[in-house]
């Protein structure tokens, strides 16, 4: 008897052992300042803007699966007032993306023309395919990517070459250039790396990215415009927002940024000032690439 009371005893200390461990969490959400903020208020949020940007670690599972439900929520709260934008998608294949959505052509045909990313599949296509269910429009707004390569071998003068049908994948040219020391720097840093870079033509190749990105979300003004990219490109208010509040005067927008922690209980300081709302994940997360 006493040894049935010892092997009681002991299987309910373990249970009460396992019971005493922290639960692992995926991901935290927090507002500008720090604090957590739940994911509807967060939305509720988002809905009063005319831009909302969700920057993006591009290899993390879980800021993609926020993303879709972002975007449901969005949807949601708006219907068809939403329409998606996307860095993932270049401007000179919006014809290809219009045709797939309008039943024109099939998947195939979209997913083997229109140079997706090598991760579309897994991270990209869930959005596009909500977006296709539910009849949102698409917008690609990234820069052809052969003319973001031009400039980063050339600089923005070899704009001036390009012919008038190649400039209407581009924003207004000549561009207004944002001098950005922090992009520089990290260019510069790149560009020891590899033989014959320029770091200032690199900087301001993703100049152009971004002026074309805010370009193209700026012909878009009847829509609550959910648009994703990479947290690089919307970070600080910098990038893609520094561009569209020059194109889109009053504009308003929200911004997420992504962010990985070793511990997601608090946000570290060095990420405030980043964005509105943030996605944080522990460090350990597995990534999709």
């Amino acid at each position: 008897m006493q040894r049935i009371v010892l092997s009681f005893l002991g299987l309910m200390m373990a249970a009460a052992s396992a019971i005493a461990q922290p639960q692992p969490e995926a991901y935290r959400l927090y507002d500008s300042k720090g604090q957590p903020v739940d994911f509807g208020t967060m939305t509720d949020s988002l809905s009063k803007q005319n831009v909302v940007f969700v920057g993006e670690m591009h290899n993390c599972p879980v800021t993609h699966w926020l993303e879709l439900k972002i975007l449901q929520s969005l949807y949601s709260a708006k219907k068809d007032k939403v329409a998606v934008g996307m860095e993932m998608l270049e401007s000179d294949n919006q014809l290809i993306i219009d045709e797939y959505l309008d039943g024109v052509i099939t998947s195939d045909r979209f997913e083997n023309e229109c140079r997706l990313w090598p991760n579309y599949s897994t991270d990209y296509e869930p959005l596009v395919e909500f977006a296709n269910e539910h009849k949102l429009r698409v917008f690609a707004t990234n820069v052809p990517r052969r003319y973001a390569n031009s400039v980063k071998n050339n600089g923005c003068n070899i704009l001036d070459s390009l012919s008038e049908e190649a400039r209407r994948y581009l924003p207004p040219l000549p561009l207004k250039l944002k001098e950005n020391e922090q992009t520089k720097e990290a260019f510069g840093m790149m560009s020891m790396m590899k033989k014959n870079a320029h770091p200032e033509f690199m900087a301001q190749s993703q100049a152009l990215k971004d002026a074309t990105m805010a370009w193209n979300i700026s012909k878009h003004q009847d829509f609550l415009m959910v648009h994703f990219n990479g947290n690089y490109h919307t970070d600080g208010g910098d990038g893609i927002i520094h561009y569209l509040k020059g194109y889109w005067k009053g504009v308003k927008f929200k911004s997420i940024c992504s962010v990985r922690q070793e511990d997601i209980c608090h946000l570290d300081e060095c990420n405030i000032g980043r964005a509105d709302f943030y996605i944080c994940v522990p460090e350990d997360m597995v990534t999709t690439y």
